[in-house]
């Protein structure tokens, strides 16, 4: 099982990259300039959604895990 911190900085790389693509596509659609804007913000963006999704993934883990380990001790 991976550690929580891998998982948590794979996933805000991944999520950066997807972020940076779409941000990036849409501000060329403007100019150069806005595309590195888009690509920027998207990135952000999508980091913060990455960090987001593996911590409320972990929490739920961790909740099913305990109502198994419940569920075994009854």
């Amino acid at each position: 099982m991976r550690s929580i911190r891998l998982t948590r900085a794979l996933s805000r790389a991944r999520h950066a990259a997807i972020g940076a693509a779409i941000g990036g596509a849409i501000g060329g659609f403007i100019s150069k300039n806005a595309a590195s804007t888009g690509g920027a913000l998207g990135a952000f963006a999508g980091a913060m959604i990455g960090e987001t999704r593996v911590t409320a993934r972990s929490r739920i883990d961790q909740v099913k895990e305990r109502r198994n380990l419940e569920q075994a001790e009854q």
